[in-house]
């Protein structure tokens, strides 16, 4: 690449959080030919990506094709033409607030965590405008696991921005022969895309591991995922996103494939795991466990009925018993499956 500037793409990029899942971004932008640096905050983990170009704890069995440049300095991190903010949801807000001095106005600041924040009920973007209101916030979501990216196998994902003009040039900063980015200006479809689909992916979990069977699943995916768009459609979202890949997209994936942490999360507690093991310090993350009960505040604010995302809340919180949720499940109302009035063709 030549040394004149090319305005098409964000040059310098860094990713704040050096996981799987950041790691594996940081991989991805290193491949499409951009000067990365990987911001975390444990040091051994840094310094096996700089030196031995592995993360064995987050991304056992690959060997990195390209080399990474790491920090623990998060004020040479936050200095860069776009950020890719990768930690966990609950987390964004710590982030987003220590950096908030050292980010230039202007800066795009991509959002990768699929959660809503417990106590607020806020998108990621919504943390984002309060913590770092200088910046310009964005979303990358979509059916990807770090695993699948880290080793370079083909991937699609959607990057949202508040413009068209924005979200293309972030996609073809990202873009990668292993990685195509889509873009949208539907910034809240794909956030609760994202968000919504882990709580179903808990509970397609369960149902599997307490083997209730194929049928019980495939009706699950398809009501849970019916629930998602009545949610995001009065939330303001747009019915092609929740279509796409950020919405059905994500939940073929990650509600039948054990490479899902909210999936296996569930599948656990359906076998009969302890849920205080499941959420004890150094687990899996399952940002799905702590999305169920926000948008359940969210769904009652909106005056929408979630009755999956309410079973699996419930069975979290020990309200009922798995046995107990499904039973209230299964004994609601019968009623249309369609909310579109019946029109007889002519």
């Amino acid at each position: 690449m030549s040394e004149a500037k090319d305005n098409r793409i964000f040059q310098r990029v860094s990713v704040l959080g050096a996981g799987a899942w950041g790691t594996a971004l940081a991989l991805n932008a290193a491949r499409a030919g951009r000067d990365v640096v990987l911001w975390g905050r444990d040091s051994k983990n840094l310094e096996l990506i700089s030196t031995k170009h592995q993360l064995p704890a987050y991304l056992p069995d690959i060997t990195f094709d390209q080399p990474l440049e790491t920090t623990s300095d998060i004020t040479e991190a936050a200095d860069a033409d776009c950020i890719l903010l990768v930690a966990p949801a609950q987390v964004t807000a710590s982030i987003a607030e220590t950096i908030g001095l050292y980010v230039k106005k202007g800066t795009p600041v991509v959002l990768a965590a699929k959660g809503l924040e417990k106590g607020t009920q806020r998108m990621m973007s919504e943390v984002l405008a309060d913590y770092l209101p200088q910046a310009t916030p964005a979303i990358l979501s979509g059916p990807s696991f770090a695993a699948d990216v880290a080793r370079g196998l083909p991937t699609a994902v959607t990057i949202a921005a508040p413009s068209l003009p924005l979200a293309d040039k972030l996609c073809a900063t990202l873009s990668s022969q292993s990685f195509r980015p889509y873009a949208s200006t539907d910034m809240i479809g794909v956030q609760l895309g994202g968000a919504l689909k882990n709580i179903l992916a808990i509970a397609c979990g369960i149902v599997l591991g307490k083997q209730l069977g194929a049928s019980a699943h495939a009706a699950l995916m398809t009501r849970g995922f019916a629930e998602m768009q009545r949610l995001a459609l009065k939330m303001g979202a747009r019915a092609d996103t929740l279509m796409g890949l950020s919405g059905f997209g994500d939940v073929a994936l990650s509600c039948s494939n054990h490479q899902s942490r909210n999936f296996t999360f569930g599948y656990a507690l359906g076998e009969g795991r302890a849920l205080d093991d499941l959420m004890a310090p150094g687990a899996k993350l399952s940002e799905g466990a702590y999305s169920a009960r926000v948008a359940c505040e969210l769904a009652a604010l909106h005056g929408v009925e979630l009755p999956v995302a309410q079973a699996v809340a419930d069975v979290l919180e020990q309200k009922d018993t798995i046995d107990q949720a499904v039973l209230k499940l299964m004994s609601r109302p019968l009623r249309p499956e369609s909310e579109v009035p019946f029109r007889p063709i002519s």
